[in-house]
């Protein structure tokens, strides 16, 4: 059957077929929806994890009891799961476990670049890496039955251009492999020291076999085409390649990890001049000069960061480049907001307002940081907020006059890795007071479940955890929930919180717009606004400025009547519209 899909739909396709049973994940783009795809399939079983770290391993023990494995996550989340991900390249595996790291040149929704590529080297896990939907069903089908086969994890690297284009793709039928018997063997699953030595050895030979194995494996492909210009490339960059030099030669690696060094060194030796094309890294380009091989560098210098186009390639090499698609001008910008209705909203203005030092997380509640409530100082890394809002009150302990200190997580982030951190403050003594901002689900991710709002990816009964008694469990006893709608209510917590020399959590608690969307009635700015600018500074994107008028102006379309911005107003020129006779009947 022919199927459009993204590369992520690919991804829980092709695992799909090769009778994969088990999904574990965290979700973060642009690897979502390879989770959630597989979820939605006959005969399987999914979860989002508090973490990736805890999916991986959960992972492993499915797969070390005999199953197949699909495990996903982003660039950042291979990060978390470094630690399981080494030691499962020693243990190796029992049924296939294949682990998708979704990197994002540009950073279109991550805090850093990074090539996940250098993890497979490291941990010395073998990597492919396809150049469309249908490189990536085929890829990931294959890697289930390479796992086994060389009893180790495979990883598949995608990039945001592959994980979310769609290309046409032959889609198949599923086999179900009988499940591998589990026995009991502490060399290879205990990683003690008198184990793990000797399973270092097996490392060192399995390596041998995979380097003899991706010397003639399907997945890496050269095309001579001019000897003048050959270019070796994976992955997005291969599109790019290939639309910019069409009659060039290429060598399209389908294995990033290991690198197959003869027939790399055969495809140089064809051609007059060899160049290495990959986005945002030198990984490519330090492996294959690492194998002896002369590597030209263009003209021009490719941008060290960010994502490629043809035109970009063009440009490098001194070519003309083809006429690119140009946005027309005069389009209005459209700079990232929270939106209208934003359970968050009133928390920032309030922190503004106290001229807290905020530590920030990773959420939809980071563009916070932008104008006009600029309320968050720090962003970097998932639970970090409350880790680094404790080293600032170490920092400023004892100093007269100082900011208050404020960390920032949302009820995901927290339970992803906010939950040690406050342990950590709460076990040594600290100070400071932690907003948690509990909307009710996932939100920069597309609203997923997580074990505070109750909900698992397949929609299984569960429970919902208690956030407050879980704080309070820490031993923190200044635990309070504030409506976060309710601009008294924050105001007071906040004040009260950060006057005193104690840990305080607030929990902020109110779902997102976009899962309950409020119901309250659109509101319209009177002939009494005095155009003082306090309803604006919310950032609310139902709010702007007349300036014809010289006075606020809200968008009826937009507004969803949450009542942020009436109370505010200390004039009463917001004002509910008064529906009119027989609106809604």
């Amino acid at each position: 059957m022919t199927e459009l899909l993204s590369g992520n739909e690919a991804i829980a396709q092709g695992a799909w077929e090769a009778g994969a049973t088990i999904g574990v994940a965290y979700p973060g783009t642009p690897s979502t929806e390879a989770m959630e795809s597989f979820a939605s399939k006959e005969g399987v079983y999914a979860e989002w994890c508090p973490n990736e770290k805890v999916a991986l391993e959960v992972g492993i023990g499915a797969c070390a009891g005999g199953l197949r494995v699909l495990a996903t996550m982003k660039h950042v989340g291979v990060n978390v799961a470094a630690d399981p991900l080494f030691t499962a390249s020693y243990t190796g595996v029992n049924g296939g476990l294949v682990i998708l790291a979704a990197d994002d040149p540009g950073m279109h929704s991550s805090q850093n670049e990074q090539d996940s590529r250098f993890y497979a080297l490291a941990a010395r896990i073998p990597m492919m890496e396809p150049a469309d939907s249908q490189e990536a069903l085929a890829f990931t089908r294959d890697a289930f039955g390479l796992s086994e086969r060389f009893d180790v994890p495979f990883m598949v690297r995608s990039t945001v251009r592959i994980s979310h284009a769609k290309t046409l793709v032959e889609t198949g039928g599923r086999v179900e492999p009988a499940p591998k018997d589990y026995a009991t063997d502490p060399a290879k699953w205990v990683m003690m020291p008198v184990f793990a030595k000797l399973r270092r050895e097996v490392q060192d030979m399995r390596v041998a076999s995979l380097q003899e194995w991706v010397e003639s494996c399907p997945y890496n492909e050269a095309f001579l085409r001019d000897p003048a210009r050959g270019i070796v490339c994976a992955g997005a960059s291969y599109q790019h390649v290939v639309e910019a030099f069409p009659d060039a030669s290429v060598f399209k690696l389908g294995v990033a990890w290991p690198l197959p060094a003869a027939a790399l060194k055969r495809f140089a030796d064809a051609v007059e001049a060899l160049y290495v094309i990959e986005e945002a890294s030198d990984y490519l380009s330090s492996q294959v000069k690492a194998l002896g091989i002369a590597v030209s560098e263009p003209p021009n210098q490719l941008p060290p960061a960010g994502e490629l186009t043809p035109q970009i390639i063009c440009q490098a090499f001194g070519a003309a480049p083809a006429q690119a698609l140009e946005a027309p001008a005069g389009l209005p910008t459209r700079p990232p907001a929270l939106c209208p209705g934003c359970p968050h909203r009133l928390v920032f203005k309030e922190l503004a307002r106290i001229k807290a030092i905020v530590a920030g997380d990773i959420g939809c509640y980071t563009l916070g940081a932008f104008p006009p409530l600029s309320a968050m100082d720090t962003c970097v890394d998932m639970g970090a907020s409350i880790s680094m809002a404790h080293g600032f009150e170490l920092a400023f302990a004892g100093t007269p006059g100082r900011r208050p200190v404020v960390g920032v997580i949302g009820d995901s982030t927290f339970a992803h890795s906010g939950l040690s951190s406050l342990m950590n403050t709460a076990y040594n003594q600290g100070t400071g007071t932690v907003a948690i901002l509990d909307n009710r689900t996932t939100a920069m991710t597309g609203r997923q479940g997580n074990p505070f709002n109750g909900e698992t990816l397949q929609g299984r009964p569960t429970r919902e955890l208690d956030l407050e008694a879980v704080v309070g469990a820490l031993g923190i006893a200044d635990v309070h929930t504030v409506d976060p709608f309710d601009m008294r209510a924050v105001r007071t917590s906040l004040k009260e919180a950060v006057a005193h020399d104690a840990l305080s959590v607030l929990i902020f608690k109110a779902p997102c717009v976009l899962v309950e969307k409020a119901q309250g009635t659109p509101v319209h700015v009177d002939g009494s606004c005095t155009d003082c600018g306090v309803c604006t500074s919310l950032g609310c994107p139902a709010i702007s400025r007349d300036e014809q008028a010289g006075q606020a102006r809200i968008d009826r379309g937009l507004c969803v009547g949450c009542g942020q911005c009436e109370q505010y107003c200390a004039f009463s020129a917001i004002q509910k519209d008064v529906e009119e006779e027989g609106e809604g009947a």
